[in-house]
């Protein structure tokens, strides 16, 4: 995949996060494509829906297995605009997503460098490989900008 594919996934994450910001949610996207090909795209709804599992990571892997007809998700790359959390890197590794793209590092929740490195826990089955960084000062912003409004 070439960086402008990279991008081009990230492009697809942020526009799901600005989407979970209109409807109140934490703006935080995610997208999976398997080469050039989007399979799923989703983002925050846990205040939408009142469910601390809906990620965008979560629900953006639950779509593109059904979409797949299976829990694996081989030849895919995740792209996410915050760092995963431990429960999201968890769901990573359970469905093997072989690549993780994200923007922005998460110095308090992060579970892929961050906090905890669940990705590259050598006990686990899977470590996928994960590139950080990708678009970082936009990403950033966004949720910088999202908590300034809300702390007023």
């Amino acid at each position: 995949m070439s960086a402008g594919n990279f991008d081009a996934g990230m492009e697809v994450a942020i526009a799901e996060a600005r989407k979970a910001e209109a409807h109140g949610d934490v703006p935080i996207g995610a997208a999976v494509l398997r080469g050039d090909e989007l399979l799923a795209r989703a983002g925050n709804e846990r205040e939408l829906r009142g469910d601390p599992t809906a990620h965008a990571e979560v629900l953006a892997i639950r779509a593109a297995a059904e979409k797949l007809g299976g829990w694996r998700l081989p030849e895919t790359t995740l792209f996410v605009t915050l760092e995963p959390c431990a429960m999201c890197a968890g769901a990573i590794v359970l469905a093997r997503v072989p690549l993780v793209v994200y923007g922005t590092a998460d110095p308090k929740a992060g579970a892929a460098g961050s906090v905890l490195d669940v990705l590259a826990e050598p006990a686990l089955n899977h470590r996928p490989q994960v590139l950080g960084g990708v678009r970082d000062a936009e990403c950033a912003a966004l949720l910088r900008e999202f908590f300034a409004r809300r702390r007023g």
